[in-house]
């Protein structure tokens, strides 16, 4: 028996119109794990990288890409209030710059609305909170805080880093935001390290601490390296970048998920849709769909509280007449609808159809194979499994249609219900009941090199519902 599922968030949202006041605060889990709200529901942090979207679009373009994103399930945007590409001195669409003289101390502001650079962001914030949408929130990209050849001039120090940082904390301090703090760049010197700090602690005085910060570091790093026993890092984020393979790449999460003092993780940056892989598009072209779905599941299945995905032409709102970074394939208009970002949702809608807070990764859950590089795989084609705690469920990730032996003790229950949930389509299959004991082999319905499957197990009593239909009330429910 087949089930198919689509999510109310879109249906709720083109009835409803919200304000900040109307979504919740979010805050850690108790068991440091998760994001959850005030009230201890669980939150599923799906972002977008949407890191030009202060600076390069008009308030009817934003309005566009909003509410396409909150229509497909996302809940977070990322987005720099000074981008990457000469935010600083480059006006955004109304002729606004941030700063005055280039001083982070003295943000470029006039009396009254609609007229400086900050009252098109405040608009934009709103916006997003009125879609549903927290916004990830980048007080600046890299490039202005870690000066480096061909980089502008380091514009931060540690003094007007905590000043910004507290008049950032004080405007914003009503709307639903998470603080991103980074923008691509490592710490290299006790300066950076301190800059970063005290941008931290102008936030928190500016905001009361009212919303988690976290920081977003360059590629194959995480913020863990640098802050990992701050008090004000309150979950860590990893670029994982833009590759393809598993090992020394999305293992890392993993890596995260393992340190002390306990703290969640999120991957704030895969591979992008449409990237050149590794950026090295002549030998081997550009990302697809499938290359996305994969790191959304190893994420999410080695302890990830959510999980990022990007467009390459969306983070920088490509489209002609724009200068080019990297070889974008289409333009933003077109590339906010491809396959990639629409399939997202569905791996949302899995975690969220079954209890949230008690998930942790398990691999063991998967019997290696005789030859191990098969099962449980590597580089591209790595299974990856997670379970409940309470042993109530277990999940694999195949990344091909191959098939697998699993441990079925893994379930406490003598009799476990098996489905196969299709991460393209956000499908579930029913494949009927099975015994808790022993190895039990399962073969994908569909055995192509490139067709992934979730098969998710099941103790019978308790009834869970088919994989991907949520039943255990996603925040944006119960407003």
């Amino acid at each position: 028996m087949r089930y198919l599922f689509w999510s109310t968030y879109a249906i709720f949202f083109s009835t409803c119109a919200l304000s900040a006041a109307d979504l919740p605060n979010l805050k850690v889990s108790d068991n440091h794990r998760f994001l959850v709200t005030d009230e201890g529901k669980p939150f599923f942090y799906l972002g977008d990288t949407a890191w030009e979207l202060f600076h390069r679009l008009d308030r009817d373009d934003a309005e566009k890409y909003l509410k396409k994103r909150a229509s497909q399930g996302f809940t977070v945007i990322q987005a720099v209030a000074i981008g990457e590409f000469d935010g600083h001195t480059v006006p955004n669409a109304y002729g606004h710059l941030p700063l005055t003289d280039l001083d982070p101390a003295r943000p470029a502001i006039k009396d009254g609305p609609e007229n400086d650079y900050w009252d098109h962001v405040d608009h934009i914030v709103d916006r997003a909170n009125a879609n549903g949408l927290f916004v990830g929130f980048l007080p600046t990209w890299g490039r202005y805080w870690h000066f480096r050849e061909n980089d502008a001039k380091q514009l931060f120090t540690v003094k007007n880093a905590e000043i910004y940082g507290e008049w950032l904390g004080n405007r914003y301090k009503n709307k639903r935001i998470i603080w991103v703090l980074g923008g691509d760049r490592s710490v290299e010197t006790d300066e950076h390290k301190e800059i970063i700090r005290a941008m931290a602690k102008g936030i928190k005085k500016g905001d009361g601490g009212k919303h988690l910060i976290t920081f977003h570091p360059n590629g194959g790093q995480g913020s863990s390296r640098w802050f990992h026993s701050d008090d004000w890092l309150d979950f860590n984020m990893r670029q994982n970048g833009h590759g393809t393979e598993f090992t020394g790449r999305y293992d890392q999460t993993k890596v995260d998920y393992d340190r002390t003092p306990t703290k969640p993780v999120i991957d704030g940056e895969p591979i992008y849709e449409g990237h050149p892989i590794s950026f090295n598009a002549k030998n081997l072209s550009h990302s697809i769909a499938a290359d996305v779905r994969r790191p959304l599941y190893w994420d999410l299945f080695n302890g990830a509280c959510g999980h990022t995905y990007g467009h390459h032409s969306v983070w920088g709102f490509w489209k002609p007449g724009v200068v080019p970074i990297n070889d974008p394939l289409v333009p933003w208009t077109e590339a906010i609808d491809l396959p990639g970002a629409n399939q997202m949702i569905f791996g949302r809608r899995l975690i969220e159809s079954r209890p949230f807070l008690t998930r942790i990764p398990d691999d063991s859950v998967i019997v290696t194979d005789r030859v191990a590089t098969s099962v449980p795989g590597a580089g591209r084609y790595r299974f990856a499994a997670t379970r409940d705690a309470e042993e109530t469920f277990a999940m694999v990730y195949a990344p091909i249609g191959r098939a697998f032996k699993v441990r079925m003790d893994k379930i406490s229950s003598s009799k476990v219900k098996g489905w196969w949930f299709n991460p393209r389509t956000g499908e579930a299959t029913s494949i009927g009941l099975f015994s808790n004991q022993g190895e039990q082999e399962f073969r994908p319905p569909d055995l192509g090199e490139q067709l992934d499957w979730v098969l998710v197990l099941d103790d019978v009593s308790k009834n869970y519902p088919p994989p991907g239909q949520s039943a255990f009330n996603p925040i944006f429910r119960t407003l």
